[in-house]
């Protein structure tokens, strides 16, 4: 496999770390609610917050917050990298089936299987009666059906049916390649900011970050859908004339600046966190500004934190690791599964006196083995390898034979 190619498998296998760190150190962190939420009281707090620890450590909060202002941007800007080589592959109509198959199946049977098993401990730490029947009839009133973090398979699977459809009327990618097409990076990611600040900014006035939409099993974050949209066309337009020359080549001018890039990626989350930190503590018409000037740095954060990274994994991890690999194979199957294995986990320590740390890690690494293992191993048997299988392998192994 190419370097540039390598590059973006590992960090797809790192990725995947960093969505289980993410949901496992949630329980822990200093912001957390002094208490559990009530399962079938409204806001309905425990979407955002499935099991709140008394054990808390405020290090979790920095390290969530830098995850957060970048994390699902980076999932969509590289599902999009390689779109446009696998319906050139496979013509725009096979294609839509078989994502239809890869991303609505697991989501299908995610939402009526593992959600429910996922979040019976969150009804537990309040109920009155543990039963699964009395649990089964809350979950059934609720004015909407929790998904977790399965909302991205359905979110990604309608994007990718308009970039199937953006295909059909320009195969060559002319339109993507003006607006967002590569180039040098710094110009590159200037212009993603640019793009970014102006589709996030307008949402951000009209919705809070926390704020939800559901329609039955469909949800999304209202101020952040459009970043998404943008990040995922954005992966598409690299993606159109080959990631192994140009923006992301393993030699090109990205890798070699990997240090200024890295310090930009720091530079860009203090320009986020230090002006929304005092948004929080600020009224009138200095919170508004301050805000605004958060929102700005939450685009400039996004796109520097994303660059950082690919700076990084092109420079120096642009070469087989067999751990990085398995991860990159498995973390499709990983993200599905890890999301029931981090709730029952936390809600196993809630009474240990561990410090939050520990408690955190034993989450982490119980949730990364076994989800791990059981993407694997639903990969071998039955219909696993058609959902979970290696697609994406095959695309690039076929788009750098062309």
């Amino acid at each position: 496999m190419p370097k540039s190619s390598l590059a973006l498998s590992n960090i797809r296998g790192f990725l995947i770390l960093l969505v289980i760190a993410f949901h496992s150190f949630l329980a822990y962190l200093g912001s957390t609610p002094a208490s559990p939420a009530q399962f079938n009281s409204p806001p309905y707090a425990w979407v955002a917050y499935p099991i709140v620890d008394s054990a808390r450590w405020f290090g979790f909060d920095l390290f969530c917050a830098f995850l957060y202002v970048f994390m699902m941007q980076f999932m969509f800007f590289l599902s999009g990298l390689f779109v446009w080589p696998s319906l050139q592959s496979k013509g725009a109509k096979i294609f839509v089936q078989s994502r239809s198959v890869r991303l609505g199946v697991p989501f299908v049977l995610g939402i009526c299987l593992l959600m429910p098993a996922a979040h019976y401990p969150v009804y537990l730490v309040t109920a009155l009666d543990p039963s699964w029947s009395a649990f089964w009839q809350q979950w059934k009133v609720l004015p909407f059906w929790p998904t977790g973090q399965l909302w991205f398979l359905w979110f990604l699977l309608a994007l990718d049916v308009l970039a199937a459809g953006l295909y059909r009327m320009d195969p060559d990618g002319v339109l993507l390649g003006r607006l967002l097409g590569p180039d040098e990076p710094s110009r590159y990611v200037a212009r993603l900011v640019m793009v970014t600040a102006a589709g996030y900014l307008p949402l951000a006035v009209l919705f809070e970050p926390w704020e939800w939409l559901k329609v039955g099993p469909f949800s999304f974050q209202p101020s952040f859908s459009l970043i998404y949209v943008i990040y995922f066309f954005a992966g598409i337009a690299v993606g159109v004339p080959g990631i192994e020359s140009g923006l992301l080549s393993a030699g090109g001018s990205l890798a070699r600046r990997w240090s200024t890039w890295s310090a930009g990626a720091f530079i860009g989350f203090v320009l986020w966190i230090i002006p929304t930190a005092l948004s929080l503590v600020s009224g009138g018409a200095t919170a508004q500004a301050l805000k605004i000037f958060a929102d700005f740095g939450f685009a400039l954060s996004s796109a520097l934190s994303c660059f950082g990274i690919l700076s990084v994994f092109l420079r120096f991890f642009a070469t087989r690791s067999p751990v990085l690999e398995s991860l990159s194979r498995n973390a499709y199957g990983m993200y599905v599964f890890h999301y029931l294995f981090v709730v029952w986990l936390q809600y196993g320590l809630l009474n240990s006196t561990l410090f939050a740390a520990s408690k955190a890690g034993l989450v982490f690494t119980g949730s990364a083995v076994l989800s791990w293992t059981t993407a694997a191993g639903l990969g071998r048997i039955t219909i696993g390898p058609l959902i979970f299988g290696r697609e994406r392998r095959r695309v690039v192994m076929k788009a750098h034979s062309s």
